[in-house]
């Protein structure tokens, strides 16, 4: 088991890299986004929980002494009430972590995934980071300082066989656009990374793979570390990405694949 309740320094002191720091996290009430919401807030954030679910978002906020926003975040007009009102509520935004997304079952092959089975996963997945992006930007210019992590996938760098056509190109374009803003907003104080996580255990990836043994075992014969990730694992990424402790990376393909991408055989 994984304990991310905090960072330590070497002489064993808590580290809290976001006092006085402000995150928001979009998709903020499950599965990575509530774990990387935990993780920033046991390091001193004040995190903006953001989610179409109010229940499960209200919850979260209450556990991390936080706001939460219920918002669409495929509008343009609930990106920028999502980032007033954290400036509202906190005076600044420090992070932003634009990882709502989904995977639907009706994205599938190209040859029968539908219309409009591919707008819905590119308007939840890539629409909603460029709105988010465009949003917060103008918050993190004034402040001169900011990090944006932006939610890729290990599919935006390797191809599967097992295609999810919408899904993969989606990743791809947040990959691409997140490169770009990096490096335009650089010499601004501004970074910008994608974060490209493998096959994590959140209860979505479970239900589709890991409950038949065969469909499970496929994915994992391609991972050298042999598991799926733990949502714990990612958040400790993003919690490096946003922090000062990555202050000389941007525009940068930050990929927590237990190894995928860079394997050909794997271990036996």
């Amino acid at each position: 088991m994984i304990d991310n309740e905090f960072v330590h320094d070497h002489q064993g002191e808590a580290v809290e890299r976001f006092t006085d720091r402000v995150a928001v996290i979009t998709g903020g009430a499950g599965g990575i986004g509530l774990a990387t919401g935990r993780r920033l807030a046991s390091e001193g954030a004040r995190v903006v929980v953001v989610d179409t679910n109010a229940e499960a978002g209200e919850a979260a906020a209450q556990e991390l002494d936080g706001l939460f926003v219920a918002a669409d975040v495929t509008s343009p007009e609930d990106n920028e009430r999502i980032y007033a009102t954290a400036f509202d509520t906190y005076g600044r935004i420090d992070v932003a972590f634009h990882n709502a997304g989904i995977s639907p079952p009706d994205d599938d092959s190209i040859l029968d995934t539908g219309l409009e089975a591919w707008q819905r996963v590119q308007d939840v997945n890539l629409k909603s980071v460029f709105l988010g992006c465009k949003a917060v930007l103008p918050y993190m210019q004034r402040a001169g300082k900011g990090s944006i992590v932006n939610t890729a996938s290990f599919v935006a760098t390797l191809g599967a066989a097992t295609s999810q056509i919408s899904y993969t190109a989606s990743k791809g374009g947040v990959l691409a656009m997140t490169r770009e803003l990096g490096v335009q907003f650089a010499r601004e104080g501004i970074r910008v990374n994608a974060l490209s996580p493998g096959p994590v255990a959140t209860p979505l990836l479970i239900e589709l793979f890991a409950k038949d043994p065969e469909r499970a075992a496929r994915r994992l014969v391609h991972v050298p570390l042999g598991r799926f990730a733990e949502p714990e694992e990612i958040a400790g990424a993003v919690a490096f990405l946003a922090s000062d402790d990555a202050s000389f990376i941007t525009a940068s393909n930050f990929l927590v694949d237990g190894g995928i991408t860079g394997a050909y055989v794997t271990p036996l």
